[in-house]
């Protein structure tokens, strides 16, 4: 691997990761079309390292956040072994529970994953589930209306956010995009729901990676590659830190359905050539 290839891996690990346009679907046109090689397959560690990468890119962007729900775990823990639960909670406990039960539906997608990996080599499939996220995108920014805040949200929200997010597992639904939508139609206000849904990946990225820890011993890194596998990360955090700014402008801005016409695009050219091919 070239450290060019290295840079283009991280770049696009990081813009898709983040931006509601489907990392998973985009990487499996990629290898259905062009013929690019199946990265967890070949590059298993670096693949690994490129998610590092992106999870030290949205903690370092919602830093404050996440020290605010470390702390909130423990003082919610401790109000509930001391039975002050009563007492109402703050913010970064609050923040840390709904994130906590968003989460817990991507349980089930640990069991679905397999059952719809033959999707991947589908073309018109993964096209037709990228016009799909666009419309979602669409018409989530134009009809949902809410102010919600992280401190009046109830349970509910979080988990209809959760059950959102497993279409994300879907190559060609996003899954920022996906729990963007459910933020929004649960009535979230627009910087809330692209808040929580960054937050929601860190525990989404670590826990998907941590479950492929015990493969990477029979996968090293190929022998010489250290350079670009240094310059991937390197463009994986720093293409990351850009995607989430950029979402959270275009959110800011009322302009989240700015995804949706690229999607669209990209999905249906994905149809015409299986088509014509």
């Amino acid at each position: 691997m070239s450290v060019l290839e290295g840079l283009l891996y991280g770049l696009l690990q990081g813009l898709t990761e983040f931006l509601p346009v489907s990392s998973s679907g985009h990487l499996a046109l990629a290898q259905n079309i062009f013929g690019a090689k199946d990265m967890e397959t070949n590059y298993l560690t670096f693949t690994v390292l490129l998610h590092l990468g992106t999870l030290a890119a949205v903690v370092f962007v919602y830093r404050k956040d996440v020290w605010l729900m470390i702390k909130g775990f423990f003082t919610l823990m401790k109000k509930l072994f001391t039975s002050r639960l009563r007492e109402g909670l703050d913010y970064g406990e609050k923040l840390f529970l709904l994130v906590f039960i968003a989460t817990l539906p991507l349980v089930a997608a640990v069991f679905l994953e397999d059952k719809i990996e033959s999707v991947s080599g589908v073309v018109w499939a993964i096209g037709l589930l990228l016009i799909v996220n666009g419309l979602m995108l669409y018409v989530a920014d134009k009809l949902a209306k809410g102010d919600l805040s992280v401190q009046d949200a109830k349970p509910r929200h979080a988990i209809f956010v959760g059950i959102m997010q497993i279409l994300g597992i879907f190559p060609g639904i996003s899954r920022s995009g996906a729990t963007v939508t459910g933020g929004l139609f649960s009535g979230f206000g627009k910087e809330d729901a692209v808040k929580i849904s960054f937050l929601m990946s860190i525990p989404a990225i670590a826990g998907a990676n941590i479950l492929k820890i015990f493969e990477l011993k029979n996968n090293p890194l190929p022998e010489g590659s250290l350079p670009a596998v240094l310059c991937g990360i390197a463009a994986a955090v720093i293409s990351g830190f850009a995607a989430i700014k950029l979402l959270q402008f275009i959110a800011k801005s009322k302009k989240l359905s700015v995804f949706s016409l690229y999607c669209v695009i990209i999905g249906a050219a994905a149809i015409i050539y299986d088509i014509i091919n």
